[in-house]
């Protein structure tokens, strides 16, 4: 990283313009390529933001948040793709904040329409909405939209290196471009003669950027391969640094604590107690807060604790009910949304035999391994910092307005991180870390958060309620009327990220719900908003992790009434729908050998969702046992259109089932006298190796569709299937998460 920004005289990066720029989009602002944020010295050459050649070798730029997810392994691979290198040969660094680094995959999510049902049109509109990610500073990791940004413009970026490397050798060589060749690393002549890339960096740093084609599918040597993952070793051997490991000559370490009220004042502490603790040797008022100073984190975390505060109340309700209560209040106001509104809800068909079901979820924490933490030194005239943050420029940003600085003033590096799920997609933690170190001229300091900080002091799932009214009449759905309420993470986020909460129908509250591809005849779901001051935001496969489970546990209610197979009940409706969508419900019946019966003891359910462009179906087999109700086996099925890493794909579908049922089985965040009061994992428990389903069986569709998101999808199905086969199993029906206070299940 340090070498990031001071490129060597001898070292270049090459790509195409359609790297930093992507297509033409119509107006030149949104055409020119951004700034290259990789500043040479004097003497040093940057020609653009993604590929790094030097004598050392080369090195490819993923300015994405290494989360687990396996993102710099699949950026780099898209590059060694088109450079002719080994994946493995490439080193890989994150870089600077960069607006060049803006994530174009966000923009057909941004489309009010069903992702299923976006036609070549409204993807070109949606690809013309990704410009403003550009405007915004939006290097931004989230969304499943990492592998959706790369796909393209990191295969220019080899593609363009590779040939503009070719056009030097052959000047070199006085030969036409055509006549070369690359292999391993080099160009290769008509004579066998071979040039290292490292050999040719200075000439080709003199000539203007070569555009290539890039090479079909057909060609393809790495992608749609498997790859070893570049940070698996360092994991495995404790080298990887994260942002809690980051160690400065002279560093101090300090522990946060805050107002338990979120949004409240500290209206005074009494520090007497925490400087009496070994190894403290500050308190630092940090307005809402305070950070204990000391020589190790050990004395910093239990100062932190010995501090005596004087706290004021938080804007929001002060319990989980009267939350609730707000949402039931706001169902029965004005809509906010209805993005779904087909035929006629209002009137059940004649005939139809009617099902009523209401429905609620939890508010959830991100609880992801790594708590959060930051790392920075204020030199007065310029800072350095260390984050783990899903985004760079806006966390940048944050510590500058800390620290009084230009943005241009501060150094930031972003770690890899233990697990984000849209947790680390905010400032708060890096803008703390720069509060106090501007406290702390030119000492560094390592600002951590306890598990109890970084849980009662979230942007949590919202919580939410759901009320569903259906018809069935020989054997199908004829009528769907759902009503979902509860906070909107959408503005939340946004306010922190753009400066505003856009206007119009919140498309993210309802997804999962209005647009999957059911052909139902009347159909209308509509959203409900409730505004307080709890801060919530985006937790992984935010909406539908709520929706997925509301409507698909409604779809199931309705095939028992209808007194149809719930998988063919689904599939019914779906296959003339959305081909997709259906070519994964056919795959996990076939991977379950699904038949609709179960035998005494045995319980199955299914579940679909189609979220981030990638339908997913699971089905969840439940046994019960003298020890309780163990989940057994589980399948899934996903088709993100393209697997670059099927084993990679693999990994992110298990995580998201795992999450997902971790969520389903234990989790909830409540509030008593407006703190929340799930503190550790003791009592915010995750599924464990034990419980986990012995059998889980992925298969992965590749239907030739545009590539899609991999990250979230196989969460949203999880709770249903798993409700769904409970139902199979007792013949209850589960419409309260989390479960396990419902039902008796292994421990």
């Amino acid at each position: 990283m340090s070498r990031i920004g001071k490129i060597a005289r001898r070292s270049f990066l090459i790509g195409s313009a359609a790297i930093a720029g992507g297509v033409a989009f119509g107006v030149y602002a949104a055409r020119r390529p951004a700034p290259n944020p990789l500043v040479p010295g004097e003497g040093e050459v940057a020609l653009n933001p993604f590929v790094l050649i030097d004598g050392e070798g080369v090195t490819v730029i993923v300015p994405k948040a290494e989360m687990g997810q396996g993102v710099r392994t699949t950026w780099a691979t898209l590059v060694a793709e088109e450079l002719d290198i080994a994946p493995d040969a490439l080193r890989i660094e994150h870089g600077p904040p960069g607006k060049a680094y803006y994530n174009r995959g966000m923009g057909a999510q941004a489309l009010p329409m069903p992702e299923y049902k976006v036609s070549g049109w409204a993807e070109t509109i949606g690809n013309q909405l990704t410009v403003v990610g550009k405007f915004f500073d939006m290097q931004v990791t989230g969304g499943s939209t990492s592998t959706v940004d790369g796909f393209e413009k990191m295969r220019h970026a080899g593609a363009s290196a590779r040939e503009t490397l070719k056009e030097a050798a052959a000047r070199r060589f006085g030969v036409s471009r055509s006549s070369l060749k690359t292999e391993d690393g080099a160009v290769v002549a008509p004579d066998g003669t071979r040039l290292p890339y490292t050999e040719l960096a200075v000439e080709a740093a003199e000539l203007d950027p070569v555009t290539a084609d890039l090479r079909p599918r057909s060609d393809w040597r790495y992608l749609g391969k498997s790859q070893p993952r570049e940070d698996q070793m360092p994991k495995a051997t404790g080298t990887a640094e994260f942002s809690i490991d980051v160690r400065l000559p002279g560093m101090k370490f300090a522990a946060l604590k805050r107002n338990p009220y979120q949004g409240g004042a500290m209206k005074g502490f009494d520090p007497a107690a925490a400087l009496e603790v070994p190894g403290v040797e500050q308190v630092v008022d940090l307005g809402d807060g305070v950070a204990v100073v000391a020589t190790n984190s050990w004395s910093a975390m239990q100062g932190a604790e010995a501090v005596v505060f004087d706290w004021a109340e938080g804007p929001y309700p002060a319990t989980t009910e009267e939350m609730y209560d707000a949402f039931a209040r706001a169902m029965e106001g004005d809509a906010n949304s209805a993005l779904l509104d087909n035929g006629d809800a209002d009137t059940m068909p004649e005939g139809a035999t009617e099902v009523l079901a209401d429905y609620r979820v939890p508010y959830l924490s991100h609880a992801q391994m790594e708590p959060l933490s930051g790392t920075a030194v204020y030199h007065g005239d310029r800072m350095e910092i260390w984050s783990g943050n899903q985004l760079p420029i806006h966390c940048r940003r944050a510590a500058a307005a800390e620290a009084g600085l230009p943005e241009e003033a501060v150094t930031m590096h972003t770690t890899l991180m233990g697990g984000g799920f849209g947790r680390r997609g905010y400032t708060d933690f890096t803008a703390y870390a720069a509060r106090l170190a501007v406290k702390l001229p030119g000492v560094p300091v390592q600002l951590l958060w306890s598990r109890e900080e970084d849980m009662t002091h979230g942007f949590y799932r919202p919580g939410a309620i759901a009320s569903f009214r259906g018809g069935v009449k020989d054997g199908t759905a004829v009528l769907l009327d759902g009503k979902i309420a509860g906070q909107s993470a959408t503005a939340s986020y946004m306010e922190i990220l753009v400066g505003m909460a856009p206007p119009g129908p919140d498309k993210i509250h309802v997804e999962g719900a209005f647009d999957q591809p059911y052909a139902i005849p009347n159909a209308r779901v509509r959203g409900y908003l409730a505004k307080f001051g709890l801060p919530v935001g985006p937790w992984r496969s935010v909406g539908a992790s709520v929706n997925g489970f509301f409507l698909d546990s409604f779809m199931d209610e309705m095939a028992h009434a209808a007194g149809a197979d719930p998988l063919e009940f689904r599939l019914a409706l779906m296959r003339g729908e959305d081909a997709r969508s259906a070519g994964v419900l056919e795959a996990v019946r076939e991977a379950s050998g699904w038949t609709g019966a179960t035998p005494e003891g045995v319980g199955r359910g299914v579940a679909f969702c189609y979220s981030f462009g990638t339908p997913v179906a699971e089905v969840i087999e439940v046994h019960q046992t003298d020890a309780g109700i163990r989940i057994a086996k589980a399948w899934i099925a996903a088709d993100p259109g393209l697997a670059l890493d099927p084993d990679n794909v693999k990994a992110q579908l298990f995580g998201g089932l795992a999450y997902g049922l971790s969520a389903a089985l234990h989790q909830q965040i409540t509030f008593a006298d407006g703190a929340a009061e799930q503190l550790n994992y003791y009592d915010y428990d995750a599924i464990r190796m034990h419980t986990m389903p012995e059998v889980v069986d992925i298969r992965i569709v590749e239907s030739g569709h545009r590539i899609s998101g991999i990250g979230e999808p196989g969460t949203p199905p999880a709770a249903a299937a798993l409700a769904n086969a409970l139902f199979d199993l007792t013949g209850k029906r589960a419409r309260t998460l989390p479960l396990a206070g419902e039902f008796d299940f292994v421990t």
